[in-house]
């Protein structure tokens, strides 16, 4: 059992090196009950957004306390400290991440996990399984079912169906139709406190307001209870009652106004073509009666289609009641009727309590001459009463995702082990990216590209900003992938992928933005070469359109020229300047003997070089080349940072979180064929090779073949040759005698001087050898070409010598000498 207590002197914490920087290792349930005394400079991070990661958003949102939308080191460490003391081991968090969390794993030994456990078995009765020994999140996500049978649910919002009283459900019901309804856990509409007290409160108002008029009801009241409906009839015809009796008194006034004031035959005209009804608009314009001077407003026959239903309405309701049955309606009862709905109206104006109009001044007055309130009152304080016990839901529901959820958390937080453990993806990667043959696992969810992108800068790593679009565009997200193995030659703006995200869902990707840094040592290897061979590319594209563009400008001028002098009768005069072509031929043949002199230079150069100088040499040229682009790209690629990135997106890293050369290259996954596939080389539609490589064989005999006859080599061996050829035959013409007697072991003949040499030996007359000469020094380069030259003219005498004696020999017979070891005379 691990000891729960940090009171046993100083935790002995692990850490190791991951990333190229020191981090913590979160691995037993005892690093977790220790959490708090880590000090916090030591942590990867200090804060975090809520969105855009890969980790539960309703555990995030538990996490965050104060709900800014940010998680700080604060908030971790209360969760991480709340947990350890609910549960029994918090081995568990770290061995069994899941949201099923078995009852026996709580701890009923302190306040904390004995409150969840009487909870968590109260949800499980809820839910009809009171012989549950585990709950998972799905038993605490809804919270409806939770607390679709509990009358009350501790959140001081009454449903009508918590009152048993009928009449008091009724009362509930009519007061959430004035005041809204609000929802509680159960997702039942409901009455709260301050709705309750809000409506009372207009109830009173309401209720005094009446009071007033049924003080005086002659004036205010003159139909009763039904007055405010037919005063509401009443304003819907006035208007139009008045423009009648006006357009009456102005026909009284001048009879021959009454044709001006009725409609004339264009107006009806215009309705003709019209399809007509009691709602037509152009109607209602027209008086609600026929003008003439004097008359009284007809009340059912001769009527206005388009006003016959308010005034039906308003005859009913108020002319009826008050002067009875009428068939048509006098300018002076209609003053008189305006005269007792005036004081009505001014009352009207003065309403206060508008809430609860609806209900009608009986059903106000019996909700506030009954003890319905201080019922509805009784009935929030009950259901307040079990808040305590019901909150204890949300920490059932707190403990299921924090114990599926937060060791993953920890280790994106306190640590990136799951990051550079290289087995599991950071909660900040959004996915993979497959573009260009290659899939980015260190992709970042982007809200801002333009402030993403300011900072992300920094971090040295290559990155491609793309626009992921779904189910035709309805769905988008902003992405920035980094591309950490491979080369750039292909990545451009505008090319298209793949990105899946997390969920294995496909979104098409389009590059929108680059940031560019060196990948990989290898393509900063080739970038020169590349570099120099685009140049070379551009400019003879570039100077291949210049000429193509002049060529077309001058045959557009010399079309134009022969067509101007066509039309001035003369013949365009067609001369060949042979001065101009051979200064061309000139300047061609200086051109190509200055480049094979400077060939030959550099051959000749090569050659006086040993064999074992030509890989130095070649070494030093490629390093000279390539060497800074390499160096530069290594320490680039060693100085990628993963802080600027998440920096960008608003987290707040607080370590340097390298990304060296092989973590990197781990990043990016390039394609491979699989192990153990068959490949052909037969391609049918290859394109034909040209021989180059022999081409290039036959080149470097040929710039052989020239150095050495420019050193003069080839015509020393010319001479070579020939002396061998003529001593070749001149043996071959030579007699049989002087072929044996040269064919004799010359061994067998002892010179004087060796007889001389043995004899002084045997006789101890020498003493030692002769002195060894000294080395010879290596001449100077002028040197050795006077030696060359001196040995050349040796060369040549020699052989003009050689010539004169084969003649003489050939003159004259061959002499025999006799060995000398055989005949003594001859000693």
């Amino acid at each position: 059992m691990i000891d729960k207590n940090n009171d046993n002197g100083l935790f002995r914490w692990r850490f190791h090196r991951l990333g190229g920087f020191d981090q913590v290792r979160i691995e037993t349930g005892e690093d977790l009950c220790h959490l708090p005394e880590l000090d916090q400079k030591l942590w990867a991070a200090l804060s975090c957004p809520t969105t855009g990661l890969e980790l539960d958003s309703h555990t995030l949102e538990l996490l965050d306390a104060d709900g800014d939308g940010r998680i700080r080191v604060p908030e971790i460490l209360a969760a991480t400290t709340w947990i350890c003391r609910v549960i029994k081991d918090p081995n568990d968090l770290i061995n069994n991440q899941s949201t099923v969390v078995p009852l026996a794993a709580i701890d009923e030994s302190t306040e904390d996990g004995r409150r969840v456990l009487i909870a968590a078995r109260n949800i499980l009765t809820n839910l009809g399984k009171p012989e549950a020994i585990e709950i998972t999140a799905e038993d605490t996500a809804d919270t409806s079912r939770i607390f679709a049978t509990a009358r009350f649910n501790g959140d001081g919002i009454v449903p009508a169906t918590s009152a048993a009283d009928p009449a008091l459900a009724s009362a509930i019901s009519d007061i959430l139709s004035c005041v809204g309804a609000a929802t509680d856990r159960s997702g039942q509409p409901g009455i709260c406190a301050e709705r309750c007290e809000h409506f009372f409160t207009e109830a009173r108002a309401y209720l005094d307001w009446w009071n007033e008029a049924e003080a005086d009801p002659t004036n205010l009241l003159p139909l009763g209870e039904l007055t405010e409906q037919a005063s509401r009839s009443f304003g819907a015809v006035r208007a139009k009652i008045d423009d009648f009796f006006t357009r009456t008194r102005l026909a009284l006034y001048d009879p021959s106004a009454s044709a001006v004031l009725n409609p004339n035959a264009d107006a009806f005209s215009a309705l003709g073509t019209l399809m007509l009804s009691a709602a037509t608009p152009d109607l209602s314009v027209f008086p609600l009666a026929r003008i003439e001077g004097g008359h009284a407003l007809p009340l059912e026959r001769g009527v206005n289609p388009a006003w016959a239903q308010p005034l039906a309405e308003f005859r009913e309701l108020v002319i009826t009641p008050l002067l009875g049955e009428r068939d048509a309606l006098t300018e002076a009862e209609w003053l008189d009727l305006r005269t007792r709905f005036s004081a009505h109206a001014n009352w009207m104006g003065q309403m206060r309590g508008a809430v609860v109009v609806p209900l009608g001044i009986t059903r106000v007055r019996e909700l506030l001459t009954t003890d319905c309130e201080p019922a509805i009152r009784r009935l929030i304080a009950e259901d307040l009463a079990v808040a305590e016990a019901v909150d204890a839901f949300a920490q059932v529901d707190r403990l299921v995702h924090y114990h599926a959820h937060l060791f993953t958390l920890l280790n994106n937080f306190v640590c990136l082990s799951d990051f550079y453990s290289g087995e599991k993806k950071g909660i900040f990667q959004a996915g993979t990216l497959y573009l260009d043959g290659r899939g980015c696992e260190l992709c970042i969810q982007v809200k801002d590209l333009d402030a993403h992108s300011a900072m992300a800068s920094m971090s040295r790593t290559y990155l491609a900003y793309c626009t992921c679009t779904r189910r035709g565009g309805s769905e988008t997200m902003l992405i920035a992938a980094a591309f950490t193995d491979g080369h750039a030659e292909n990545l451009m703006v505008g090319r298209n992928g793949v990105f899946y995200d997390r969920q294995g869902r496909d979104w098409d990707a389009t590059i929108t933005k680059i940031i560019e840094q060196p990948i990989s040592v290898r393509e900063a290897f080739w970038r020169p070469y590349k570099r120099v061979a685009r140049l070379i590319s551009e400019q003879i594209e570039k100077f291949a359109g210049e000429r193509d563009q002049a060529v077309d400008n001058a045959a557009s001028k010399n079309i134009a020229e022969a067509a101007l002098k066509g039309s001035n009768g003369a013949n365009p005069a067609s001369g060949f300047d042979i001065a101009k072509f051979a200064g061309i031929f000139a300047a061609l043949g200086l051109a190509i003997g200055a480049i094979g002199t400077a060939l030959a230079t550099v051959m000749v150069s090569l050659f006086k070089l040993q064999w074992w100088q030509f890989p130095l040499l070649v070494g030093g040229v490629i390093l000279a080349i390539s060497g800074p682009a390499m160096l530069l790209a290594y320490l680039k690629l060693r100085a990628r940072n993963l802080g600027p990135l998440l920096d960008a997106n608003g987290w707040a890293i607080n370590t340097s979180a390298k990304i060296n050369i092989p973590f990197g290259t781990s990043l990016t996954t390039l394609a491979e064929r699989p192990r153990g596939s068959q490949y052909s080389l037969i391609d049918p539609f290859a394109e034909k090779r040209r021989p180059w490589k022999l081409y290039g064989v036959i080149i470097l005999l040929l710039a052989a073949l020239l150095v050495l006859w420019h050193q003069g080599h080839l015509e020393r061996w010319w001479l070579d040759l020939q002396e061998s050829v003529a001593t070749i035959e001149q043996a071959e013409s030579s007699p049989d005698v002087g072929a044996g007697a040269t064919s004799e072991d010359p061994s067998d003949a002892a010179t004087p001087a060796q007889d001389a040499d043995a004899a002084a030996t045997e006789d101890g007359a020498e003493a030692s050898d002769p002195p060894a000469e000294p080395a010879d020094t290596p001449p100077a380069p002028e040197q050795e070409q006077e030696q060359e030259q001196e040995q050349e003219q040796e060369q040549e005498q020699e052989q003009e010598q050689d010539a004169s004696e084969t003649e003489e020999t050939a003159s004259t017979e061959p002499v025999v000498e006799e060995d000398p070891a055989g005949d003594p005379a001859a000693e």
